[in-house]
């Protein structure tokens, strides 16, 4: 019972750490999005463009992203799990973690203009966040991998996304 209790208590913490957001419906993103992502280590990658708005004094997030035409095939499909990783920043405090609700959009010279689904945060908007650029923080993850049979790595791969910025090309 105590183990239980105790398993308990961490997942509150850990749950109440999240940024927690509501749908907030869709903008257009303005002329100059922050722009992130990263690349994978076959080749291809992820741009991210996002913007920061106050909404009834909290934060709002806003943006898109996309991903490189030309890729390898282990890295289809593995781009959700990676925005889901990802998060965005205000000065040192996530406003946003988990990036799925970004919209997918063809990879593009400018992202802006287009037409860019909102999540509302939890954190307040503060005075000086307008002249605060969020920041997109994406870890570095294996998105695919094959192991030897004795489960090793010897002679199998494995394949990285890395945080390099806007890695979609257009």
């Amino acid at each position: 019972m105590r183990t239980f209790t105790i398993a308990s208590g961490v997942l509150a913490l850990g749950l109440a750490a999240c940024a927690t957001v509501q749908p907030a419906g869709m903008t257009t993103l303005g002329p100059n999005p922050v722009l992130g992502g990263g690349t994978y280590s076959s080749g291809g990658g992820l741009t991210l463009a996002v913007e920061s708005r106050e909404q009834a004094g909290r934060t709002l997030i806003c943006g898109v992203w996309a991903q490189s035409r030309q890729q390898a095939v282990m890295t289809r499909g593995v781009a959700r799990k990676v925005l889901g990783t990802g998060s965005v920043y205000i000065g040192d405090e996530a406003a946003v973690r988990g990036l799925t609700f970004l919209r997918e959009v063809a990879p593009a010279a400018e992202y802006g203009g287009l037409d860019a689904p909102c999540v509302l945060s939890e954190r307040p908007w503060r005075p000086g966040d307008d002249e605060r650029r969020p920041v997109i923080r994406i870890p570095r993850q294996i998105v695919a991998e094959q192991r030897d049979a004795d489960g090793g790595i010897g002679t199998g791969f494995a394949i990285r996304f890395r945080q390099t910025g806007p890695g979609a090309g257009i």
